[in-house]
């Protein structure tokens, strides 16, 4: 046996099980686990998709959080857990617990947990901080600060369609991170020594206000565009409207609560730390991805 962060863990390193695998920061943790070659699974909900998403080369297994007939298969061989809780399951008791359960009768011997900025009692986080953290597994907490790239997918029709943010934010500023700092920093954690029980929260350089975020992307884009700031009951109205989730909307006016009230704004240095580079800042984002946001051309009339 050798020892890691202290504890005796495998001399072959087992391989690692990325849950939320599809999902933006998911994603970057395969590709830097792959730039690594270090052995992973990833854990999705079907193989069909999987193939599609990554293609064969891609070890995919069928892990489903709400059917535990499928923790054994995606379990076996795995040594570490990169934890990721669907943004659809609030009942995080009922879903999340049994897997942290079954990950220690597994001999898992790190789960890394992607928390958030923040973490409170009014988010489902919390509670799965406290049980991992009573599991007796050895862990890494990642609280990392608002996506960027939740500007490119919830509200990426908003700023290319109707040229507009909204979210209920009001004046509340935020250290906007990029996914692929996370999944670096998710890769570090996962590969490297000197990490377990350690809580890192991971922030961008830069505290915006989606004001300021607007000009940014005024800016890069070519065209204006407005943040509507709206209401909280505003901002519900629309996403009901627009079919979210009802649990993922309540999520979200959490979140918001706490950038409105001046909770988001806070920077550390850790990411930059971790990475041994400067986070990618938000004018980086949106130039990188700028054809996200441009309108789909008109088709020509035939005429």
């Amino acid at each position: 046996m050798a020892t890691r962060d202290g504890e005796r863990v495998s001399e072959m390193p087992n391989k690692i099980l990325v849950t939320g695998a599809g999902g933006n920061v998911g994603r970057e943790v395969i590709k830097e686990l792959s730039d690594r070659d270090r052995p992973f699974v990833a854990a999705v909900r079907n193989a069909t998709d999987g193939r599609r998403e990554w293609g064969r080369a891609t070890p995919t297994v069928r892990f489903d959080f709400a059917e535990p007939a499928t923790y054994a298969a995606a379990f076996d061989g795995i040594g570490q857990l990169f934890l990721v809780r669907p943004p659809a399951i609030s009942d995080v008791e009922r879903y999340l617990f049994p897997v942290i359960d079954f990950a220690r009768s597994a001999g898992v011997e790190q789960i890394v947990f992607l928390s958030l900025l923040g973490v409170n009692r009014r988010v489902p986080h919390y509670q799965v901080e406290k049980k991992i953290e009573a599991s007796g597994i050895p862990y890494t907490l990642l609280r990392p600060s608002y996506f960027m790239q939740n500007l490119s997918t919830v509200y990426r029709e908003g700023i290319r369609d109707q040229d507009e943010i909204f979210l209920p934010a009001g004046r509340g500023k935020t250290s906007f991170i990029d996914v692929r700092d996370i999944g670096a920093v998710a890769a570090k954690v996962l590969t490297e020594p000197g990490h377990l029980g350690q809580r890192y929260t991971l922030t961008g350089s830069q505290s915006l206000d989606y004001f300021q975020v607007a000009q940014i992307f005024t800016r890069v884009l070519g065209r204006e565009i407005r943040y509507a700031n709206p209401t909280p009951r505003q901002y519900e109205a629309r996403m009901r409207q627009q079919q979210m989730p009802a649990a993922l909307i309540q999520v979200m006016l959490g979140l918001y609560f706490t950038i409105r009230w001046g909770f988001g704004a806070k920077r550390t240095r850790e990411a930059q730390r971790l990475l041994g580079r400067a986070p990618f800042t938000l004018d980086q984002f949106v130039e990188d991805y700028a054809d996200q946001w441009q309108p789909a051309a008109e088709p020509l009339a035939i005429v």
